[in-house]
C-alpha cells in the first residue's frame, strides 16, 4: 500500500471513530455531561491512537477491514514507541476503557511469564513440588518467572531425597542442588555402565595354608575376614568401599579377622575368642556361622559357644554365650543389637539393656530343630523373628509366646527370607499327590497368607525379599532356573536358566539380578533385557552374593571343611580346596594413585589369580 492508500485507510479510522462517539454522545447525554470534555490532540499522535482504538473496537465488534500491507521496519518501531504511552481517556465509558485494557494487554503481551495471575512464591513452590525433574526442565522454559521456581533449591534438594542420593545431606549442605542431582545422575550412569560392560577393580582375598574358609557376611559391602593365626600372613584384601562396608568371614581353625576399610588397615587384627591359651591353635572348635552388622560382630561355634564383639571397641568379646548343643541357626538384626540362636528344640533373643549388660531378652522352645532363622527388621518395641523347623514355620515375638505361621505336614521349608512386614518362605511338596514346590508370602501382622507363587519341579533354594523392589521377589530353584515373581498379580515375571547345577544365591535390584550357583557361576543379567551381561566361574559353590551400586562381594564356599591331603604346604593344593571371595568395585573414579589398595601392595612373588577381563586399578609398587 503506498502513501496515498494509507491515508486514505487512516481517514476512514477517523472517520468511523468519530460517527461511533457522536453515536454514543447522543445514546447518553447525561454521562457525556458528567464527564470533562476531552483536550484537543495532536493531529499526527490522535490520528495515530485513533486507528488503533478502532482497529480494536472493530475486532472485538466482529467487523471485517481491509488487510494492511506489512509495514516497514521504521514504521514499526515509531508504531510501538507511540503505542506504548498510556491511551487517552475520552467520554465513550466503559465500552473505550475495555479496548484501551486490550491494547495494554498487548503491549505487555512479551512480559507477561504465561498467564496474568499473582501467586504468592511459597504456594508456587508447593505446586512445583509435584513434579519429577522433567517436568521441572520444561517449566524452566516457560519464563522468567518460572525458571526462578522451577530451579529453586527447595525442589531440587526434595529430587535427590526421593531418587536416593546423599540420603544423609541437609539442604544447608550444598549451594546449588540442582548441579548436584545433575552429578548424581552422571555418577549413577556411570556406574550402571561399568557395570554392563564388566569394568572395574576385581581382589582376591588370599589366604593362607591350612585354612579353610567356611561360612562368609557382608553388611554394605566393610571388609571382615577370618585368617588361620598359626602360619604366615598372606596379602589382606581392602577395597577403596563406602565408610561401612564391612566383610566377614570365618575359618576352620576357629580364629575371626576382621578388616576396616575406613581406616586404610590392612594389616586386619584377629578377633579374639578368648579360649585358653594352652590349647594347641588346632584345637579350637570350628566357626559355623558368622553374622555382620555396621557395628557387631557375631560367630557361632561347633561346641555351642556364642561369641559377640563390638567393631567400635576393640578385638575382645563384649558378651559370650554358651548353649548345651551345637548352634544350627544364627540371625544378626542389621539396624540394632539383636542376635538369635538356635539350638536344639530352643531359640534365644540376646538384647543389651540400656546400661549395656547384654541379656536373654527372649527364649521360645520348639518341637523340631530348626533350619533357617531371620530377625524381622524395623520392629518398634520388641524384637521378632521367624524360624522354620521342618514343616513347620514360627513367628517369634520378644513379648509373647512362639507361634504357628504355617505348618502342612509332609511339606519341609527349603528356604526363608524377612522383610519389614513379610516372610517368604519357599515349601517341598511330598506324596502321592505332588502340586509342585511353591513359595509362600505371609504377611506377619494379619498372620495368614497372601499369595502361593510358583509351580517348580525342582526346590527352591534361595529367596531374596528384603533387598527387592517393591512388588517384586527374586528366588533360584534346584532346576537351574532364576525367577522373578511379581506379588500383585501372584504371578512370575521372568524366568532365567542361569545356571549348570542348581542356584544358591541371588539378589535383584531395579534392572540386574545377580545369581551365584552351586558350579561356582556368578551371573549378572539385565532382566530388564532378558539379557546376561557377564559370568564369573570358581571352583566351589557360590554361598555367598551380596552388591550395592557400586561394589560386588562372592564367596565360594567348599564343601569340605578340611584340606584331605598329606602335602598341605602346596599352595596349589591348598588352593584347590580353600575357597575364594572376590570383591569387585565398579566406581573407577574413585580410585586415587594417592591411596594404593593394599592388595596391590603385595611383592611380585605372589601367585596372581585370574582377572576375568577385569585389571588390577594399579600395578605392583614393588616392581
Amino acid at each position: 500500500m503506498d502513501n496515498h492508500g494509507l491515508d486514505e485507510f487512516r481517514r476512514r479510522w477517523q472517520e468511523e471513530l468519530a460517527q461511533a462517539q457522536a453515536l454514543r454522545k447522543r445514546r447518553r447525554p447525561e454521562a457525556a455531561e458528567r464527564r470533562p470534555r476531552r483536550p484537543e490532540v495532536a493531529p499526527g499522535r490522535g490520528e495515530q491512537a485513533s486507528g488503533y482504538l478502532a482497529l480494536a473496537q472493530g475486532l472485538l465488534e466482529g467487523a471485517s477491514r481491509p488487510p494492511a500491507a506489512r509495514a516497514t521496519r521504521a514504521e514499526r518501531q515509531d508504531a510501538a514507541s507511540r503505542s506504548r504511552s498510556p491511551p487517552a481517556r475520552d467520554a465513550a465509558g466503559g465500552a473505550e476503557q475495555l479496548v484501551d485494557q486490550l491494547i495494554r494487554d498487548l503491549n505487555e503481551m512479551d512480559d507477561v511469564p504465561f498467564f496474568d495471575i499473582q501467586l504468592p512464591y511459597e504456594l508456587a513452590i508447593n505446586i512445583f513440588q509435584y513434579l519429577d525433574r522433567k517436568d521441572l526442565g520444561r517449566c524452566a522454559q516457560v519464563s522468567k518467572t518460572w525458571k526462578v521456581i522451577a530451579e529453586d533449591e527447595v525442589l531440587w534438594y526434595r529430587l535427590c531425597q526421593q531418587e536416593g542420593h546423599l540420603p544423609e545431606s541437609s539442604i544447608s549442605d550444598y549451594s546449588c542442588w540442582k548441579l548436584i542431582f545433575q552429578e548424581c545422575r552422571a555418577k549413577e550412569h556411570m556406574l550402571r555402565s561399568n557395570w554392563k560392560n564388566r569394568k572395574g577393580a576385581v581382589s582376591e582375598l588370599e589366604h593362607i595354608p591350612d585354612a579353610v574358609l567356611c561360612d562368609v557376611h557382608s553388611h554394605d559391602g566393610v571388609v571382615i575376614a577370618g585368617l588361620s593365626p598359626f602360619s604366615h600372613y598372606g596379602p589382606a584384601l581392602c577395597l577403596d568401599l563406602e565408610p561401612t562396608r564391612s566383610f566377614f568371614s570365618r575359618y576352620t581353625s576357629g580364629d575371626v579377622r576382621v578388616w576396616d576399610t575406613r581406616t586404610w588397615d590392612y594389616v586386619a587384627p584377629f578377633l579374639d575368642s578368648e579360649y585358653e591359651e594352652e590349647d594347641e591353635p588346632g584345637m579350637q572348635p570350628y566357626v559355623s556361622f558368622v553374622r555382620i552388622n555396621s557395628s557387631l560382630a557375631v560367630a557361632a561355634y561347633e561346641d555351642g559357644f556364642l561369641n559377640i564383639w563390638d567393631l567400635r571397641t576393640g578385638k575382645y568379646p563384649i558378651h559370650r554365650f554358651e548353649h548345651d548343643a551345637r548352634i544350627q541357626a544364627l540371625a544378626l538384626s542389621q539396624e540394632d543389637a539383636t542376635v538369635a540362636t538356635a539350638s536344639a528344640f530352643d531359640v534365644v533373643m540376646l538384647h543389651p539393656n540400656e546400661e549395656g549388660y547384654w541379656q536373654i531378652a527372649a527364649e521360645f522352645e520348639v518341637q523340631k530343630l530348626v533350619d533357617y532363622l531371620e530377625i524381622v527388621p524395623d520392629t518398634e518395641r520388641y524384637p521378632v523373628a521367624v524360624a522354620t523347623a521342618g514343616d513347620l514355620v514360627y513367628l517369634l515375638k520378644a513379648d509373647d509366646s512362639a507361634r504357628t505361621l504355617h505348618h502342612v505336614y509332609g511339606q519341609p521349608v527349603t528356604c526363608l527370607d524377612v522383610s519389614a512386614n513379610q516372610a517368604a518362605f519357599g515349601v517341598k511338596s511330598l506324596g502321592w499327590v505332588h502340586e509342585g514346590n511353591k513359595i509362600l508370602v505371609y504377611s506377619l501382622e494379619a498372620e495368614r497368607c497372601l499369595s502361593k507363587l510358583g509351580n517348580a519341579l525342582g526346590d527352591f533354594t534361595c529367596v531374596n525379599l528384603r533387598d527387592s523392589p517393591p512388588h517384586l521377589m527374586v528366588s533360584g530353584n534346584m532346576d537351574r532356573r532364576v525367577r522373578i515373581h511379581d506379588l500383585r498379580t501372584n504371578k512370575i515375571a521372568l524366568s532365567l536358566s542361569a545356571h549348570q547345577l542348581g542356584v544358591s544365591a541371588v539378589q535383584m535390584d531395579d534392572w540386574k539380578v545377580v545369581s551365584g550357583g552351586e558350579e561356582g557361576l556368578v551371573s549378572v543379567w539385565d532382566y530388564r533385557m532378558n539379557q546376561k551381561l557377564w559370568e564369573v566361574h570358581s571352583r566351589h559353590p557360590v554361598r555367598h552374593l551380596a552388591f550395592t551400586s557400586h561394589s560386588l562381594i562372592t564367596a565360594n564356599v567348599p564343601y569340605d571343611r578340611v584340606v584331605r591331603n598329606a602335602d598341605l604346604d602346596n599352595f596349589a593344593t591348598h588352593r584347590r580346596h580353600r575357597g575364594l571371595v572376590h570383591a569387585y568395585e565398579f566406581a573407577m573414579d574413585r580410585l586415587a594413585l594417592q591411596s594404593a589398595l593394599p592388595a596391590c601392595r603385595s611383592s611380585c612373588d605372589t601367585t596372581a589369580g585370574n582377572s576375568y577381563d577385569l585389571a588390577l586399578a594399579f600395578p605392583y609398587d614393588s616392581t
